[in-house]
């Protein structure tokens, strides 16, 4: 597949780097030249000094034929901007702009643009395992505001139903439930046994609802 990575900081040099050790043809584009200084030395895709926003700049990068264009500058405008710019005038499948800034990220969103902010998930991620670290974190969605946890049921909820444990949780649904390596769907009236292993669907709020009633604490 062909990829065009508008920006060539830390996350640009990265991504690249990620892309091409993939087998995917990559375009880097930065107006800085010095920038492709952070490529790995194994890249071998192209390098394309100038400014994303440019249309001849985005035509020999070969947009017309790109798969898919990432915008990770440390501008957010510029990342919004170029990111709609190939969708909606080159038609470019697959789009992702980078969200740096928090207070920012309106401007992406007003795009409707897929956006990754790293700064959010981040903060929100050291949080989590700060707070809780005995949840598993095994997939997040967005930019984090919603994951899927695996959590370990305790003695004191052995016989006790799923239902029970979700009833007053308005922001955790339960996704899976291991025991003895097996996985199913569970029911509102599955019973639990102490060592099951429980995966949630849950926003930040309701991952330490869980915890709390699973301690048998009330929320703070």
């Amino acid at each position: 597949m062909k990829f065009i990575v508008i920006g060539c900081g830390r996350v640009g040099a990265e991504l690249a780097h990620h892309l091409f050790k993939s087998g995917h043809q990559v375009v880097v584009v930065d107006a800085n030249r010095q920038a492709f200084n952070r490529l790995h030395p194994d890249f071998r895709g192209r390098t394309l000094e100038g400014e994303g926003l440019a249309e001849n700049v985005l035509e020999r990068a070969g947009i017309r034929d790109a798969d898919g264009l990432a915008a990770v500058t440390n501008s957010d405008a510029l990342n919004a901007v170029v990111s709609h710019a190939a969708r909606e005038f080159f038609d470019v499948p697959v789009v992702v702009a980078r969200n740096y800034d928090p207070s920012l990220r309106k401007v992406i969103e007003a795009f409707g643009l897929q956006s990754v902010g790293s700064t959010i998930w981040g903060a929100q991620r050291v949080e989590e395992l700060l707070v809780n670290p005995a949840e598993k974190v095994v997939y997040s969605a967005g930019n984090g505001e919603v994951e899927i946890y695996e959590i370990r049921i305790p003695e004191h909820w052995n016989g006790r139903t799923v239902g029970e444990l979700m009833e007053t949780l308005e922001e955790c649904r339960p996704v899976a439930l291991t025991r003895a390596g097996r996985s199913s769907l569970p029911e509102a009236d599955t019973i639990l046994q102490a060592g099951d292993l429980l995966n949630v669907s849950s926003t930040l709020k309701g991952i330490r609802e869980l915890t709390a009633c699973l301690s048998g604490k009330a929320e703070a």
